[in-house]
């Protein structure tokens, strides 16, 4: 068996996973040294990290002093941007909003005009939060379209024109006057799942979101982390080429895209078409609501379309939750998916799949991305050389 680690940061991790509520258990995992631990404990307690908070039932003797992770000792900005509209908010380290906005803000406006609007929106919240701006520890934006995680830059995004490479990290801490706030970025499916995953399904090995909006686009969990593939590409299978239709023009500018024929997109085109003004996957949605009988047939045929494609991923990933939201994932859509999914993939593959539906509903990217920003600050190499920097 390996050794437990033993930095502070391990010990933090301890603490925060419920796995060390005590010194004594502290010393009892990690093999430590009654000296260490009280040593490496009082870096994490002079930090406001961990706290003191009543006691735990004794065996005998003094009742030991329960440790436990300060949820809030500071906060997160995190962002989740869509194509017409954003939702922002200041978070505790458990991801609880202590203040939050929602509003238009288009991403067809360019990186400075919408990097500009969310800086100014976090002050505000920041403000409304009654929190200073030196308790802000770090900062989250999901985006519509692609991102290379470790760069945090958008790479060749089909919908975000003028975004390509900016420098988003960079422009956000300018803006927010904070030039060494830690600052992540990731593709919004993906937040979204992670979300879904650590609020709902925390221990599900392998995990599919589906995200069915205006456009489309998955997000996949494999034991508790996103998988992006190489640049950030993991997951954009809107943009998969299907049969039989070679002349629906995508916005990518490529022709036969699932996006093309089976987004919200589409379906609002087809709609407008029908004498139906449509503008968006919201726009679909509350057709769907009202149960507009030609909205309700093009999504059922829409989510074909799609379980076509996801018997595939299915095939390849063998997941144990497939999860689908977004504006379309009512049940005409789902129905449609669930029909095609479990005719072209293999009963074997498909025997232990749950197929859901969202269930934080348009929450689910901004707690993905509070989380994303909490769980990497505080990852045990973080906590160290956070601490190390606090040292020097």
């Amino acid at each position: 068996m390996a050794a437990v680690p033993m930095s502070a940061g391990h010990m933090l991790a301890l603490i925060r996973s419920g796995q060390a509520r005590t010194r004594r258990e502290l010393q009892s995992v990690t093999g430590l040294a009654r000296t260490t631990v009280l040593q490496r404990l009082d870096l994490l307690l002079e930090a406001g990290w961990v706290r003191e908070r009543g006691v735990t039932t004794s065996t005998g003797g003094r009742p030991p002093t329960r440790l436990e992770f300060d949820e809030g000792h500071a906060v997160v900005l995190a962002a989740d941007l869509e194509t017409t509209h954003a939702r922002a908010a200041v978070l505790d380290l458990a991801g609880r909003p202590l203040a939050e906005h929602t509003g238009a803000l288009a991403v067809s406006d360019g990186p400075v005009a919408v990097l500009d609007t969310l800086a100014k929106w976090f002050g505000m919240l920041v403000e409304r939060a009654g929190r200073p701006m030196g308790d802000v520890c770090g900062a989250g934006l999901s985006v519509p379209g692609p991102v290379e995680f470790e760069t945090g830059r958008v790479v060749r995004p089909p919908i975000m024109a003028g975004w390509d490479g900016y420098d988003i990290a960079a422009h956000l801490r300018g803006e927010l006057g904070a030039p060494g706030l830690p600052v992540l970025v990731d593709n919004d499916a993906n937040m979204m799942a992670l979300g879904e995953h650590a609020a709902g399904y925390p221990e599900s090995p392998a995990f599919v979101l589906v995200k069915v909006s205006t456009g489309i686009g998955a997000g996949v969990i494999v034991d508790g982390r996103v998988y992006r593939g190489i640049d950030g590409g993991a997951g954009d299978i809107g943009h998969v080429r299907i049969s039989g239709a070679d002349d629906a023009l995508c916005q990518c500018g490529s022709y036969g895209c699932l996006a093309a024929v089976a987004s919200g997109r589409a379906i609002a085109r087809a709609l407008t078409g029908m004498g139906l003004p449509t503008s968006s996957g919201s726009g679909v949605r509350e057709r769907l609501q009202a149960d507009q009988p030609e909205a309700v047939r093009l999504a059922r045929e829409a989510g074909q379309r799609v379980g076509e494609v996801l018997a595939t991923v299915v095939s390849l990933l063998n997941p144990e939750v497939l999860m689908v939201t977004g504006d379309l994932a009512g049940t005409p859509f789902v129905a449609g998916v669930r029909e095609l999914l479990y005719q072209r993939a293999l009963p074997r593959i498909t025997r232990n799949l749950r197929v859901v539906t969202g269930e934080l509903g348009d929450r689910a990217g901004l707690c993905g991305i509070g989380h994303l920003v909490v769980e990497h600050l505080y990852a045990p190499a973080q906590v160290d050389a956070r601490l190390e920097e606090g040292a020097a």
